[in-house]
């Protein structure tokens, strides 16, 4: 039996302002047409992975406080964002979000990517993935339930595990020397682009919000998730990943 869900929560502000889409509501994402199937291949609808991850996430126990969506390549590409909370906890000024994204041009498979969006400043960056399928294959559809379920499991672990991380970004004093080695070693690893170190080094210097005013780790994440805002968010998916890897360097936790 479907679960009964509550109406579409409120807008996520500033999470899907991006180059190459345009953000659209649920009913939009709801009125792509999936391709057929050929033999090889077996589309998800859009559709039914937006209902599937309300509905695991309420099931287990999230509450769903706002969610945004974005449609690229006239719809073929598809990508959300969910902002959940649990009530057991604590406030921290740092908020969980879970991406969703999909295609119907063979681009990736359905997945779900975690991460965290700044309460002060709704800058939006994203840790680690868990695929759905590594592929459509012919009984996608039919076990998406289970599989969007198995992947709901793996998401409290995983932000749990983020919330102490951050904790311990908030910790880690940093000179300017450090920061600036720092912003090359981010270009190497294509955090970002050359063309985006002015940016990175203004938020820094002069950080935009009181709270960044300590000379930390955390004051750096957030001068590059500033930098972030406006981006695809197929590319920010991969640029906040290889973000957390290179401030889990700096404090030698492994990935």
């Amino acid at each position: 039996m479907e679960l009964l869900l509550p109406p579409a929560p409120a807008p996520v502000p500033g999470l899907l302002l991006h180059r190459g889409g345009v953000t659209a509501t649920r009913d939009d994402v709801f009125t792509v047409e999936t391709p057929p199937p050929t033999d090889t291949w077996y589309p998800l609808s859009h559709r039914s992975l937006v209902q599937e991850i309300q509905s695991g996430l309420v099931g287990c126990g999230f509450r769903v406080e706002g969610e945004s969506h974005a449609l690229s390549h006239e719809g073929a590409r598809y990508f959300g964002v969910f902002a959940i909370s649990l009530p057991s906890r604590p406030e921290n000024g740092v908020g969980w979000v879970v991406g969703v994204r999909n295609s119907h041009d063979k681009q990736y498979p359905a997945g779900l990517v975690v991460g965290t969006t700044i309460t002060v400043c709704d800058n939006l960056c994203f840790s680690g993935e868990v695929r759905l399928s590594r592929k459509h294959t012919r009984h996608a559809a039919r076990d998406l339930s289970y599989l969007m379920s198995r992947a709901i499991g793996e998401l409290g672990g995983k932000l749990r595990k983020l919330d102490d991380r951050i904790a311990a970004y908030r910790e880690h004093a940093l000179e300017d020397r450090e920061v600036h080695d720092l912003i090359v070693r981010s270009i190497d690893n294509r955090v970002i682009t050359p063309t985006q170190v002015p940016d990175v080094l203004h938020e820094w210097r002069q950080p935009r919000h009181e709270e960044f005013q300590p000379r930390t780790l955390w004051s750096l994440w957030n001068a590059y998730t500033e930098v972030f805002k406006g981006g695809n968010p197929h590319i920010a998916v991969r640029r906040g990943q290889a973000l957390h890897g290179l401030c889990e360097g700096v404090l030698g936790l492994a990935s």
